[in-house]
């Protein structure tokens, strides 16, 4: 599983995204799964970062779904009118 990072500005926004387009790519499987849960300090770089990876997925014949995305982030998804663009996954029951 990948994962972000707890800090996800427009000033790390272009070296996470490497992080995980390479981690796309050598995923063993057709899904992927990003964990968000450790995400603190972001800002709408966040929502580029995932859309991006979305489209990599797609273009690896893969499907990428978001493990536990901070309300908030999910929320600014829904101000920005993009939150079905980015598939999520309820938080794990504890």
């Amino acid at each position: 599983m990948l994962a972000l990072p707890s800090e996800l500005t427009q000033q790390q926004a272009a070296g996470c995204l490497n992080d995980l387009c390479q981690g796309i790519h050598t995923a063993p499987g057709k899904e992927v799964e990003i964990n968000a849960s450790a995400l603190k300090k972001f800002d709408s770089s966040a929502l580029a970062v995932l859309l991006a990876c979305q489209r990599e997925a797609i273009a690896a014949r893969k499907t990428m779904k978001v493990r536990e995305m901070p309300l908030r982030l999910q929320e600014l998804a829904v101000l920005y009118g993009i939150s079905e663009l980015i598939p999520t996954m309820p938080a794990a029951a504890a």
